[in-house]
């Protein structure tokens, strides 16, 4: 009874009143299950990929494939997240800044909620059964998104997916960084500089 309790209190962080299925660009963040670094480890300013972390870059780039209302841009995977830019859209393929201008569209597109539940499903199962764990939690349960309202934006998003890597020791998704180090060199504007 107590696990009920706590879903139906969690906090909602999708931005009220938004119609998630609308032409538009997005930015994500999807972090493993408790953060772990399952994904790969950092060597010199770069990912080295996991078994797992191998997977997620195929199932990502698949998802263009199979979800033809998406549009995959940018993207990086780290030690326990990734990050990446996805646009849908409602006709026929667009380049991700066009989704920034797009007007109402005739076929109403599917989610990006669906898009990342459908991706989380295909690397949990895959992942599940190189691993032989069935059933076991790859992902957290939610998913960070921002809607992205500019080419300004998108250009800044971009550079920050990747520069993402040299920035590890700092990155906030590092369960090993030292919040009072990252206080002392650097502001969280200048880490997530989208956001105003």
């Amino acid at each position: 009874m107590e696990h009920n309790e706590r879903l139906i209190k969690r906090r909602s962080i999708r931005l009220k009143e938004y119609d998630y299925s609308r032409t538009g660009a997005y930015f994500l963040t999807i972090c493993t299950h408790r953060r772990q670094c399952l994904l790969g480890a950092m060597v010199d300013g770069r990912v080295i990929l996991s078994s797992i972390g191998k997977i997620v870059v195929e199932e990502w780039l698949r998802s263009a494939e199979v979800r033809k209302e998406i549009e995959l841009d940018a993207f990086v995977i780290m030690p326990n997240h990734l990050h990446g830019i996805v646009a849908i859209h409602g006709g026929e393929r667009e380049i991700v800044s066009n989704c920034l201008e797009a007007g109402r569209r005739t076929i109403k597109p599917k989610t990006i909620g669906s898009f990342v539940s459908g991706f989380k499903a295909a690397v949990t199962v895959r992942a599940n059964e190189l691993r032989g764990t069935p059933g076991k939690s790859i992902w957290q349960r939610n998913y960070y998104e921002h809607i992205i309202r500019s080419e300004k934006e998108l250009n800044r998003i971009r550079e920050y997916i990747e520069n993402n890597p040299l920035r590890w020791q700092i990155d906030r998704e590092n369960p090993d960084r030292k919040t009072s180090q990252v206080r002392s060199t650097i502001e969280d504007d200048d880490l997530y500089p989208w956001e105003d």
